[in-house]
C-alpha cells in the first residue's frame, strides 16, 4: 500500500525539499500541502492522509493547535511534528495535543521515511534525541496509580518488550534484539499496553520510569 503524506510548513522550500525526498520512494506520496495550521485542517478534510508532517511555527494556526484541533476531528490521520527546534514545551506541547511521533528537521533523510513508515504502520515515535527528556522529565500530566503489580501479570515474553519499550526501542530494534519477527512484537506490545493500561509507547516509557522499571541515564 501507498502510504499517502500531507506536507505542512510555511516555507515553501522545506516542503519541496521533503517532498522530494518522500517520492524518491515508491511506497510513499504527497497529497497535500499547506502553509499554516488553518489551511492544512482544510486541506486534510479533503485529501485524507495517513500521515501529515506538521511543523511548529506558522502563522495564522500554528501546527500544535492545529495537531489538536485534527486530531479532535477523528480524521485517522497520524501526525508527526516536524520542528527544528529541540524545545521541551514544543515536544510535551505535541504530544499532548496527540501527536504520535515528534522528529528534528536536521535528522537525516532515512531517519524521516523511517519516521512516516513507523507512524503509519500505527506505531509512535519519538527522535532518539528527545526519547530520555520524556523520561527524565515525566510532564505530560499523565500519573499512575502504583502499577508495580501489573507487571507481574506480563508474561515473560512481554516483560522483555516492555524492557525494549522502556528504552525507547523501535518494534524492528525489540525484533533484532529478542530474535522474533516484527509481528509477533507488534502483538507483544498490544498486549503489554493492555494489560497495564496505557495507551501507547510514549506512556510506556513514562509508566517504566514512575515505576523504577529503568532511570534515567540507564541502558
Amino acid at each position: 500500500m501507498t502510504v499517502r503524506v500531507m506536507l505542512v510548513d510555511d516555507q515553501s522550500m522545506i516542503r519541496a525539499g521533503l517532498r522530494m525526498i518522500l517520492e524518491s520512494t515508491d511506497d510513499l506520496t504527497v497529497v497535500a500541502e499547506a502553509g499554516d495550521g488553518a489551511t492544512a485542517i482544510v486541506q486534510a478534510r479533503a485529501a485524507r492522509p495517513d500521515v501529515i508532517l506538521m511543523d511548529v511555527q506558522m502563522p495564522v494556526l500554528d501546527g500544535i493547535e492545529a495537531t489538536r484541533r485534527l486530531c479532535a476531528e477523528d480524521l485517522r490521520a497520524r501526525i508527526i511534528v516536524l520542528t527544528t527546534f529541540e524545545r521541551d514545551d514544543y515536544l510535551f506541547g505535541a504530544l499532548a495535543a496527540g501527536a504520535s511521533g515528534f522528529l528534528l528537521k536536521n535528522s537525516p533523510p532515512e531517519d524521516l521515511l523511517r519516521a512516516v513508515r513507523t507512524i503509519a504502520s500505527g506505531d509512535s515515535l519519538l527522535d532518539p534525541a528527545v526519547t530520555r527528556r520524556v523520561i527524565e522529565r515525566v510532564a505530560l500530566g499523565a500519573k499512575f496509580a502504583d502499577g508495580t503489580a501489573a507487571l507481574y501479570d506480563l508474561s515473560e515474553r512481554e516483560r522483555e518488550v516492555f524492557f525494549g519499550l522502556a528504552r525507547g526501542k523501535s518494534n524492528a530494534q525489540i525484533a533484532g534484539e529478542l530474535y522474533l519477527g516484527e509481528a509477533t512484537v507488534k502483538t507483544h506490545v498490544s498486549n503489554v499496553l493492555a494489560k497495564l493500561a496505557i495507551k501507547d509507547r510514549v506512556q510506556a516509557v513514562i509508566y517504566a520510569y514512575e515505576q523504577g522499571v529503568i532511570a534515567p541515564g540507564s541502558d
